[in-house]
C-alpha cells in the first residue's frame, strides 16, 4: 500500500513539474531561436558552402557561451524583477544608460531592415513582389504586438519556433554523410588561413548580440517567473541554446553536402535557396525558402519589441506588451517607427544591405563588451542578487567569455572596415 501511494505520489509531482515548466518556458527559447535570423542563416549557409563541415565543431563552445551568457540575464530578471536597461540606469546611470541606449537603437534598426531584406528575398523566391509581401508582413508584425498580451504574442513565438525544423527537413532531403558531420563535431578542424578564421569569427559573432540580453531578460520580467520557479527557466535556457544550434548545425550541413559537395560560392541564403532546388529537389528548395521567411518575419518582430524594452526601461517609461497605447505611448510609438523605418528603407530602389549590416555589425561590437561587463558587476552585486550571486567558477567562466567577446567585437569591427571578408 505505501509502495503503491509513492508511486503515485512521484506521478503527481511529474505531471506537476512538468505543467510548471510548461507554463514557464518562453522567453530563452524565443530568443535563441530569434538568432537564426536572415543574417544568421546567410551566414550558416556561406559557411557551409564555402567551407564544407570543416566549421560544425565550433557550435560546441557557442552553445556553452550562450547558455553561461543568457543564464545570467533570467538570474537577474527573476531575482530583481527588473530588466537589464532598468538595472543598469539605477547601478550606473542615466547617463551610461542613454549612449547605450542609442548604440543599441541604431543596432537594432540596422538588423531590422535585414530582417526585412530576408522577407523581400524570400518574395523573390517563391515569386511575389516584395512591394506586397513586405508591407503586408510589417502590418502584420505591427498588429500582433500592439493588439496582443504577452501571453497570446509569446504563443504564436513558441509556433514560429517549430517552423525553423524546415531546415532539418532540409537537412534530411539533401542526404548528406552523417559520418562526416559526426566526425567533425568532435574534430576541430583549424585552418590558420584568413578567409577561414574570418569565417569561424563570422558564425561565433552571429550567437550573441547585446538585444538578446535585453529582450530576454526584459520577457523574462513581463512574464512574471518567481524565484521558486527558477530551476525551470534555467531549463528554457539551456533548451534554447541547444536547439538554436542544432538548426544552424543543420543549415551548415544542407549548403555543405549540396553546394561546398559541387563547388558553388554563394554569398545570400536567397542565393543558397536557389542553388538548392537542382541539387537536392524542389522540396529542399521550398524548405529552405520558407525557413528564411519564417525566420525574417519572426526576428522582424522581436529586434523592435526588444530596442522598445531596452530604450523605454532606460529612459524610465511605461513597458510591456501587456500594456495598452494609451498607458504606454512612447513603448508603442517606438516600437511602430523601427518597423515602418526597416520595411520602408528596403523598399527603397538600389538599397545596399552590405553597408548597413557592416554598421548592424560595428555597432554590436561597440556596445557588447559593455553590456557584458555590466552584466558580470550586476550578477555579483550581493545588495540585488542576495544569494544568487556567480559562484567563482561560474565568475572565471563568465570572465573567460567576457574576453573572448570582447577579442571577437574588436576583430570584427577592424576587420568589417578593413575587407577582411
Amino acid at each position: 500500500m505505501v509502495q503503491g501511494e509513492c508511486i503515485t505520489m512521484k506521478n503527481k509531482n511529474f505531471w506537476r513539474n512538468l505543467i510548471i515548466f510548461f507554463s514557464v518556458i518562453g522567453p530563452g527559447i524565443i530568443t535563441a531561436n530569434v538568432d537564426n535570423d536572415a543574417g544568421g542563416i546567410t551566414t550558416y549557409s556561406v559557411a557551409g558552402a564555402h567551407f564544407g563541415y570543416s566549421l560544425i565543431w565550433s557550435f560546441i563552445p557557442i552553445i556553452i557561451t550562450l547558455v553561461i551568457i543568457q543564464e545570467m540575464c533570467s538570474r537577474m530578471a527573476v531575482v530583481t524583477g527588473k530588466g537589464l536597461a532598468d538595472l543598469i540606469r539605477e547601478e550606473f546611470g542615466v547617463k551610461i544608460t542613454f549612449y547605450a541606449m542609442v548604440i543599441l537603437m541604431l543596432s537594432n534598426l540596422f538588423n531590422t531592415i535585414s530582417e526585412f531584406a530576408g522577407i523581400a528575398a524570400s518574395a523573390e523566391l517563391f515569386g511575389i513582389s516584395k512591394y506586397i509581401l513586405v508591407p503586408l508582413c510589417a502590418i502584420f508584425v505591427w498588429w500582433l504586438i500592439v493588439k496582443g498580451t504577452y501571453k497570446s504574442v509569446e504563443k504564436i513565438f513558441l509556433v514560429a519556433c517549430l517552423f525553423y525544423l524546415s531546415y532539418i527537413f532540409s537537412g534530411f532531403i539533401s542526404k548528406p554523410s552523417w559520418k562526416e558531420v559526426a566526425q567533425s563535431s568532435l574534430r576541430p578542424a583549424l585552418h590558420f588561413n584568413k578567409a577561414y578564421l574570418f569565417m569561424l569569427i563570422g558564425v561565433i559573432g552571429t550567437t550573441i548580440a547585446p538585444w538578446m540580453q535585453f529582450y530576454q531578460q526584459s520577457s523574462v520580467v513581463e512574464k512574471g517567473i518567481k524565484i521558486e520557479n527558477y530551476k525551470y527557466a534555467r531549463w528554457d535556457v539551456i533548451i534554447g541554446a541547444f536547439v538554436v544550434n542544432i538548426i544552424a548545425i543543420f543549415i551548415v550541413v544542407v549548403c555543405a553536402s549540396t553546394l561546398f559537395k559541387n563547388g558553388i560560392r554563394i554569398e545570400t541564403a536567397k542565393d543558397a535557396a536557389l542553388c538548392l532546388k537542382p541539387l537536392a529537389g524542389d522540396y529542399c528548395f521550398y524548405l529552405f525558402a520558407f525557413g528564411l521567411l519564417n525566420a525574417s518575419v519572426f526576428s522582424a518582430c522581436i529586434l523592435p519589441l526588444s530596442t522598445a524594452y531596452s530604450v523605454c526601461e532606460g529612459m524610465g517609461w511605461e513597458v510591456g506588451v501587456n500594456k495598452r497605447l494609451r498607458e504606454a505611448p512612447q513603448f508603442y510609438t517606438l516600437y511602430t517607427s523601427i518597423i515602418i523605418l526597416g520595411a520602408a528603407i528596403i523598399l527603397l530602389p538600389g538599397v545596399k544591405l552590405i553597408p548597413i549590416m557592416l554598421i548592424s555589425q560595428a555597432t554590436n561590437g561597440i556596445l557588447l563588451p559593455f553590456v557584458l561587463i555590466f552584466m558580470l558587476l550586476l550578477i555579483n552585486n550581493k545588495r540585488l542578487m542576495g544569494n544568487f550571486t556567480n559562484s567563482r567558477i561560474y565568475n572565471i567562466l563568465t570572465i573567460i567569455v567576457i574576453i573572448a567577446m570582447i577579442g571577437l567585437s574588436v576583430f570584427l569591427f577592424f576587420a568589417s572596415f578593413a575587407g577582411g571578408g
